[in-house]
């Protein structure tokens, strides 16, 4: 079970004993398998609970409803991409913005593939739900601005303003955003070719403000 981050979700209830921590997990991660096996339309809080083996009633103490338990699920996800991002960037030199980039994308491509829900609910709920889905790329560039502007600040004498990193990851998000989704829809895996497009496009963008 992945942790739970209770910082921005819209929770009923944030859970304070080790149990009540665990039962919420079981919760999202049932979520999670059944939007793979069931799709966002289908899903029902009633089916989560009996995936997850808890009562009804313990699903509704944390989540007012489905979607609410699907935003929880995308915040969880993105604290895991941020923290696997991390990891990566540690191994990395602070010079070779390159590869901290291919390893931005490398873990989104690996969560993508493997983790339960990530392929309908990354950062954010499936379309066409309604809601601003625009905040969710806004977000997801904000995280990462920040973590490659603390990395890569280590080893630049001349940084990016801190506006101009987030305006460019911002764009690269939303564009890559589009691109993959492409990739997906005509192979699970990802359609390698898309991918290497979407590399490189990430790559010469950014080398505007990174190089």
């Amino acid at each position: 079970m992945e942790p739970v981050s209770h910082a921005h979700t819209n929770l009923r209830r944030v859970p304070v004993q080790q149990r009540s921590a665990d039962r919420l997990a079981r919760i999202l991660d049932a979520g999670a398998v059944l939007l793979d096996e069931t799709g966002y339309e289908l899903l029902s809080t009633r089916a989560v609970a009996d995936r997850a083996g808890v009562p009804i009633g313990s699903v509704y103490r944390f989540f007012p409803n489905k979607r609410a338990l699907v935003d929880a699920l995308a915040e969880r996800n993105l604290e895991v991409y941020a923290g696997r991002v991390v990891v990566r960037l540690e191994a990395i030199p602070e010079q070779e913005w390159r590869a901290a980039i291919d390893a931005v994308l490398d873990e989104y491509l690996a969560m993508k593939r493997s983790v339960p829900g990530f392929a309908l609910v990354d950062f954010g709920p499936p379309a066409p739900v309604d809601g601003p889905l625009d905040e969710v790329n806004r977000r997801v560039a904000g995280r990462l601005a920040d973590l490659l502007s603390r990395h890569l600040a280590r080893g630049r004498e001349g940084t990016v303003s801190d506006a101009a990193l987030l305006r460019t990851v911002l764009v690269c998000v939303q564009a890559a955003d589009a691109l993959l989704q492409l990739a997906f829809r005509s192979d699970p895996d990802g359609d390698p070719d898309l991918i290497g497009e979407t590399r490189i496009l990430l790559q010469a963008y950014l080398a505007r403000v990174l190089e």
